[in-house]
């Protein structure tokens, strides 16, 4: 932790979490932070002001390490995130979500890998899919395709994006960044499917990409929260992000690129109808079926549409869930 005379030392990393009604579960999270072995860390939480007893949850701890800060109002979900950024002070920062949780190393293992390569954006791991009561669904989501593993360049991961069409990166929990490449490129996008593949796709331009093998994080299916009618929110908002992203990028990605993710759009909508299953109730025999259909397989090599439906079901588990977190029109 830096520390001047008469100044509040400042701590390596920052990790924060934008909270909106997880009374159920943010407890759990704020455990999983703090039980890192690393310890210079401040954990932020933003209440998005709630009105369930999430934020008095949080004040529960008594960990000098914790602050509460709180919004006047309830603001839109990617609002909240930027925000709940704006709070960091540390040079390098992790966003969690507020019913995740992470394994005690992560923030050791990332930080490491940071302090290597001061080239780095961001480094991303993979994740766990776990229920409402932690029970692991599926081990090793997110980073699933080689070309996604050890240090890579914008073009390669721009390129897995568009291939992909979910968000082959991981979720907010499996990323740490640097704060100066997250002010670079303003923050997240204003697309409430996109927060976390959006932003990496928006790092990337700054810094390199490290993608690690191991599964550091937990990412809830919590019951009940993905919807039909989410999903097809999610669609439309996915295909608007990957529209701009091509336009954007169209110096990197080619009609090859395209042309794979279009192919693989059925693989994706699969991947979202069975992540909308794992959701139910884990004592239903739907809940079974789509826990197995999400058992680990060995990674892809290439990613394309070739793979069994099956297999490709894994992505990140993040497409659907984004129907849980990021709502445009409520947080």
């Amino acid at each position: 932790m830096r520390h001047t005379p008469g100044a509040v030392p400042v701590p390596r990393v920052s990790v924060v979490v934008p909270l909106y009604q997880k009374e159920r579960y943010v407890g759990r999270t704020v455990a999983s932070v703090l039980a890192q072995t690393f310890t210079d860390f401040e954990l932020v939480v933003l209440d998005n002001a709630c009105t369930d007893g999430s934020a008095e949850v949080v004040r529960g701890f008594d960990d000098p390490r914790v602050r509460v800060e709180r919004n006047d109002e309830t603001v839109p979900v990617t609002e909240n995130f930027q925000r709940a950024v704006r709070h960091a002070r540390a040079p390098l920062v992790k966003v969690l979500n507020a019913d995740d949780l992470l394994a005690p190393t992560v923030l050791a293992e990332q930080i490491a890998v940071m302090d290597a390569d001061p080239t780095l954006a961001l480094v991303s791991c993979r994740h766990d899919l776990v229920d409402d009561d932690d029970r692991v669904i599926a081990r090793g989501r997110a980073l699933r395709t080689t070309d996604l593993l050890g240090r890579r360049d914008a073009t390669t991961v721009l390129r897995r994006i568009v291939r992909h069409r979910g968000s082959p990166i991981g979720v907010p929990g499996n990323m740490l960044f640097r704060r100066d490449a997250f002010d670079a490129v303003g923050g997240f996008p204003d697309n409430g499917y996109a927060l976390d593949v959006g932003l990496a796709a928006r790092l990337v331009t700054q810094g390199g990409f490290y993608g690690m093998p191991e599964s550091l994080s937990r990412f809830r299916l919590a019951s009940g929260s993905i919807t039909s009618t989410a999903r097809r929110r999610n669609m439309a908002l996915q295909h608007r992000f990957l529209r701009e992203l091509r336009r954007e990028h169209a110096d990197v990605v080619r009609r090859r690129d395209v042309a794979v993710g279009l192919a693989r759009e059925p693989v994706t909508w699969l991947r979202q109808r069975i992540m909308v299953v794992a959701s139910t109730d884990p004592s239903s025999w739907r809940h079974r079926l789509a826990a197995a259909l999400l058992a680990p397989r060995r990674p892809a090599t290439d990613g394309s549409a070739a793979g069994s439906a099956a297999g490709s079901a894994d992505g990140s588990g993040a497409a659907p869930r984004r129907a849980h977190q990021a709502p445009v029109e409520a947080p």
